[in-house]
């Protein structure tokens, strides 16, 4: 049994690339320590904090594309306002 699922994590990691991996390691490593410890389920744990950690890069990347997107529109509504305005 233990076989079986070190070959299906491996499995899809390597089927998920590098392009998903963003949250997933820290949030895997995370989990499966603390599955480990908490009674060793240290791989339920590390899909878990995957799950988890996936989620909150996504929350992140979200978060920051809004942030970029608001910056530019000041910038726009800046330079418009500047064009505007009477010449001193």
């Amino acid at each position: 049994m233990k076989k079986m699922m070190t070959i299906l994590v491996t499995g899809l990691a390597l089927v998920g690339g590098t392009a998903n991996a963003a949250g997933c390691l820290k949030g895997a490593a995370v989990g499966g320590v603390a599955g480990h410890v908490a009674g060793k389920h240290g791989v339920v744990g590390a899909v878990g904090g995957c799950v988890v950690g996936r989620h909150m890069a996504n929350k992140k990347a979200k978060k920051e594309k809004a942030a970029e997107q608001a910056r530019a529109e000041q910038a726009k509504r800046d330079q418009a306002a500047a064009q505007a305005a009477p010449a001193r």
